[in-house]
């Protein structure tokens, strides 16, 4: 089972790195459910750990609605991010009624074709996941990130269960309070990928 940290610093990436993770899922500003990251920050862990690196992009905190400015700001900063030979890049946009907004994670697919595309936890806002799923996954997302729509994953694994039952080549990557003692409910239940949060120890 691939394991995915999510670190906002040098530090708690080399805290994962010697961990074992298999991946980071870089950002900053955990506090606030994480924003897009200096290029700087990006490039000096590049440099100093030997890891697959997926970058969050989501130009400020709060909802996932954005304005024609701040799209074109996630545009801008995905292509920054493809320059710096990142692997991966982690997305999330919702229309005003809490659906996604495909007409945008297309035209993110076409840029991000030769990268991995996860859609995060915007996905636990949508009224349909089923519908949302299936949506997500013609449009070629390799990686829906959720809490199954609960607080936590372990309340939302029975979604879970039934999301991961449901895709095709996509994976379902549950996120949301797993830690040591409870991730081997995760692995028992056959998912191939979970999503931990880094901090400094």
């Amino acid at each position: 089972m691939l394991v995915e940290v999510c670190v906002q610093n040098l530090e708690a990436a080399e805290i994962a790195s010697e961990a074992g993770a298999d991946r980071l899922e870089l950002c900053e500003n955990l506090a606030v459910g994480g924003v897009s990251p200096p290029e700087a920050l990006v490039r000096e862990i590049q440099n100093l750990i030997d890891m697959p690196i997926h970058v969050l992009v989501r130009p400020r905190d709060g909802g996932f609605v954005y304005s024609a400015h701040e799209y074109a700001t996630i545009l801008q900063e995905i292509r920054g991010y493809k320059k710096l030979g990142v692997v991966g890049i982690v997305v999330g946009i919702l229309r005003e009624d809490q659906t996604i907004d495909l007409d945008r994670i297309n035209e993110i697919r076409g840029l991000t074709i030769d990268l991995h595309l996860t859609f995060h936890r915007a996905f636990d806002q949508v009224a349909d996941p089923v519908q949302a799923l299936k949506d997500l996954e013609s449009i070629g997302v390799n990686t829906i990130l959720t809490s199954g729509q609960r607080n936590t994953a372990l309340e939302g694994l029975d979604l879970l269960h039934e999301l991961k039952e449901m895709a095709g080549d996509m994976t379902i990557m549950p996120g949301a309070g797993i830690n040591p003692d409870n991730i081997h409910v995760f692995e028992d239940a056959g998912f191939k990928a979970i999503h931990f949060s880094g901090t400094r120890k």
